[in-house]
């Protein structure tokens, strides 16, 4: 993966009380970061909101997240998280992430979602207009899990 494959940077200044006592950001918050850049990603598709989302009764559950560490971030740092979806299964979605200090790939990470009915706990079909507008918002097509 390469910074010119996402078509999605969110910028977040690196703040106090996210770094250790050498002014590093602690290695947890990286996940709080992924989590950011993805809200804004989601706010950019246009679909709906994690609140519109709860009054249907179906949402997207967390099912899995990684995280490789190439380089620290420190504190006042402005970074760059890129996400982009790579991949749709019949309920699931595949995202990657990368964090960037300027040109400098700090962070990778992957996150991976599943569409599912609250009530039953169980995941269901990702919407087809929501893959239209994920992959619109993309430089590289999503590909199938």
């Amino acid at each position: 993966m390469a910074r010119a494959d996402f078509a999605f940077f969110h910028t977040l200044r690196v703040r106090w009380s996210e770094v250790d006592m050498q002014a590093i950001v602690f290695n947890g918050h990286y996940l709080t970061y992924f989590d950011v850049g993805f809200t804004e990603y989601w706010r950019a598709t246009g679909l709906p909101s994690v609140i519109e989302q709860a009054k249907a009764g179906q949402e997207l559950f967390a099912r899995k997240a990684s995280i490789e560490y190439h380089d620290s971030a420190r504190f006042d740092d402005m970074l760059d998280i890129g996400v982009r979806c790579a991949g749709f299964g019949r309920s699931s979605m595949r995202l990657v992430l990368e964090i960037y200090r300027g040109e400098q790939h700090l962070i990778s990470g992957e996150l991976f979602y599943v569409y599912a009915d609250v009530a039953a706990r169980k995941g269901i079909p990702v919407p087809e207009d929501w893959r239209a507008a994920i992959t619109a918002l993309e430089k590289c097509p999503p590909q199938a899990l």
